[in-house]
């Protein structure tokens, strides 16, 4: 990339202003959904979605996010990353437009991929457009303002979808979204100018559609796992080792690639792969205890919306506190001292949901959740700006890509695994309650607790209710025991991709060649990074 012209300073705070409403819009809708879930089972209230429309609902969104964050960067070299971003923009509001008003639940699935294909594209230009407006130490500064609406993203939208949910129907959570789209075209067009690479990259068709199909073939058949409560189907595991077979032919054809949109030689970095791949696992599990927190809160305690999404708030206020709180002891101590004890609280917190029940204190769930958000906060942002300050410059775009996709990959597979081990659990421990329960009655109490609570209502058998909800939450605690052994994992990883090489020496050693690595590495940073 060419060095950019200097705008006024005045011009990049508004500019900075415009981005940051666009990365709101993202973590707001990440956010919104998972009040949603409850509402979305109910027969009555939402759309009558199952488990397995539930977890489609939530990664087909992610799915669309991750396997098209990197070729989207490449779109905004070629053809300019505004047009790109106001492209994403447009695609995301007609596609919340879609959502509010679906007539069921596979259409809202249809819209929901819609809504990450926005994302994709919104995300990596919103990025590059940052890294052409500000220069030196401007730039970091404008980095970590934009990183803030992550935080309240996270604080704002569940407490928003709760009062939408309690005051009108399901669909208002997605048409909050048109206005905000609006407010940022509108400043889109007056400010920011349509920055484009001279080099563009090559856009990368393939590589685009062996991972989409990759990974929607693995989670579709973890999903269908739950579904059928056997993994032995062959509509379950052929699916998988399908999806495993493309996705190694996705990093196949990367690597060949001369430009390849998601590079995998950066994960052969120890550092900068292991500290991916415990991301990755961790948002795996984020994901996973989000989704069965949603229905502990709504359906086993009977929170209202509004009730659940102010009972989350600690998680956001924790993830807020926790970003600078962990930077500030890695300047005093060093990333590996602060961040895998942190990975390991955050495992335990995981863990704690297996101890909770359907009259644990109120109190008791709130300091989980604080505590819970602190420790996820204090890793993600450390081990985030630790990963891409660890390669050059000129290579921070493609490192980029390659987190991010990363990220929202463990997202994808959190949700399916997590939701087919409590699908699989609830029906093992509801069964024992269904006999001398009518045939249709009984099939619906399987599907989930929702729709057993609901049958329940409807048939008036109180005892079935009290069934379901023991069931869930017999489910709940054995999906966190395996989360919580899922994110120790990945504080091992992190420790270990952390530890110092070992050095050997074969000769004497070349003093000048620090100098000359030092030297390389300056000169690879006068140059703003291409977004991937």
């Amino acid at each position: 990339m060419t060095p950019s012209p200097t705008l006024p300073k005045s011009r990049q705070q508004l500019i900075l202003a415009v981005l940051m409403s666009c990365s709101l819009l993202i973590w707001l809708d990440n956010t919104v959904l998972s009040t949603t879930l409850e509402t979305l089972a109910d027969p009555v209230r939402g759309l009558d979605a199952g488990p397995a429309q539930l977890q489609w609902a939530t990664g087909s969104y992610t799915l669309a996010f991750a396997t098209l964050m990197f070729t989207a960067g490449a779109l905004g070299d070629r053809f300019g990353h505004r047009t790109v971003l106001v492209a994403g923009l447009v695609v995301f509001a007609g596609a919340s437009v879609w959502a509010a008003y679906a007539g069921d639940a596979d259409q809202l699935i249809a819209a929901r991929a819609a809504m990450g294909v926005g994302s994709a594209l919104i995300m990596p230009a919103n990025l590059a457009i940052l890294m052409w407006t500000f220069t030196g130490p401007e730039r970091a500064a404008a980095i970590a303002v934009s990183s803030t609406s992550a935080g309240v993203g996270m604080a704002v939208g569940p407490v928003l979808a709760g009062f939408l949910l309690d005051h009108f129907w399901w669909g208002s959570v997605f048409l909050v979204n048109v206005p905000v789209v609006v407010v940022a075209l509108l400043g889109i067009a007056v400010l920011v100018p349509n920055f484009r690479s001279p080099s563009p990259r090559p856009l990368d068709p393939a590589g685009m559609l062996l991972s989409i199909s990759g990974l929607a073939a693995v989670a579709y058949g973890l999903i269908r796992a739950g579904q059928v409560a056997a993994w032995s189907r062959t509509d379950v595991w052929a699916p998988i080792v399908v999806g495993l077979l493309l996705l190694a032919a996705f990093v196949r054809v990367e690597l060949r690639s001369k430009a390849p949109g998601f590079d995998p030689r950066l994960l052969a970095r120890r550092a900068f792969g292991g500290g991916n791949a415990a991301l990755g696992l961790l948002l795996f599990t984020v994901a996973a205890i989000t989704f069965y927190n949603a229905f502990y809160l709504q359906g086993a305690r009977g929170f209202s919306p509004m009730e659940a999404g102010t009972a989350g708030l600690p998680t956001a206020l924790g993830a807020v506190l926790g970003a600078p709180l962990g930077a500030r002891l890695v300047r005093r101590w060093s990333l590996g001292a602060v961040t895998v004890p942190a990975f390991t609280v955050a495992a335990l917190t995981m863990g704690g949901y297996g101890l909770l029940g359907l009259h644990t204190p109120l109190g008791w769930i709130e300091v989980l959740l604080l505590v819970q958000g602190l420790s996820i906060g204090m890793v993600l942002g450390p081990v985030t700006a630790a990963l891409i300050s660890s390669l050059p410059l000129d290579r921070a775009g493609a490192g980029s890509a390659v987190t991010n996709t990363v990220r929202q990959t463990g997202s994808v597979i959190g949700i399916a695994v997590g939701g087919t081990l409590m699908s699989i659990a609830y029906r093992s421990a509801i069964e024992p309650s269904l006999h001398g329960v009518p045939g249709p009655l009984r099939e619906q109490a399987r599907v989930s607790a929702e729709q057993a609570r609901h049958a329940a209502a409807a048939s008036h058998r109180p005892a079935l209710a009290h069934a379901a909800d023991d069931a869930f939450i017999h489910a709940m605690h054995v999906g966190a025991a395996w989360v919580m052994l899922v994110t120790l994992v990945g504080a091992a990883v992190l420790a270990g991709s952390l530890r110092p090489a070992r050095t050997v020496r074969t000769g004497p050693p070349a003093s000048a060649s620090p100098g000359r690595r030092a030297s390389g590495s300056e000169t690879s940073r006068t140059r703003p990074p291409s977004s991937g």
